[in-house]
């Protein structure tokens, strides 16, 4: 039977000078070579545009970081049960630009004795209030204290003065072990380095500060 072309199976068209199938190509190599260069340097340019996308992303990140916030490690166990020796915190110095310290409020502080080292405490007292210490209990202005972030007392501390103006008075939780405003005094207020809300580790215990 004679097979009109149309019906003819497909085969490779050669090409003068060319022949088909892997021959050719080996007869060609310049082809596959370009192709294969081409290809690899449009996968450099991928990676290094990935690369500088995220290069950017970092350092914004870092930008932001360094700006907004500082990462600390805590020294000590003052400030335990709540902050224990060990855990990294975030410090947070803008809530202080646009607002005051509150009671309760955990702090950073420079070290009125020197100033080169930081201390991380609880304000107790602000400008103006009369604070009272007696029998491991704390007053301001005639009011008991509620301290639920108080694990350990200490009886032997009695005191009883008024906050200056720009001053806070200072306790660390641990009340046994903390070197605070009832040894170094007041905290003039330019000596507050931020705010402490957040612990990111360890995990376990990662999450807002009380």
């Amino acid at each position: 039977m004679t097979l009109d072309s149309s019906d003819a199976p497909p085969r490779a068209t050669s090409v003068e000078g060319f022949k088909p199938g892997i021959l050719g190509a080996l007869q060609r190599p310049w082809r596959w070579r370009t192709s294969l260069v081409r290809g690899l340097v449009q996968g450099g340019i991928w990676l290094a545009k990935a690369f500088l996308g995220s290069l950017r992303v970092g350092v914004f990140a870092f930008c932001v970081y360094a700006v907004f916030f500082n990462l600390s490690v805590v020294r000590g166990s003052s400030m335990s049960p709540g902050i224990r020796d060990g855990d990294r915190i975030l410090i947070e110095p803008w809530s202080y630009v646009f607002g005051g310290v509150d009671r309760g409020d955990v702090i950073v502080l420079r070290y009125p004795l020197d100033p080169e080292v930081d201390y991380i405490k609880r304000v107790i007292g602000l400008p103006g209030d009369r604070i009272i210490l007696a029998d491991g209990r704390v007053w301001v202005n005639g009011h008991l204290l509620d301290e639920p972030y108080v694990d350990s007392i200490d009886v032997s501390s009695y005191l009883s003065v008024r906050v200056e103006s720009e001053h806070f008075f200072v306790m660390g939780d641990n009340r046994p072990r903390s070197s605070d405003s009832r040894e170094f005094g007041q905290v003039s207020e330019d000596l507050v380095r931020g705010r402490v809300d957040l612990r990111l580790w360890p995990p376990s215990r990662a999450g807002w500060i009380q």
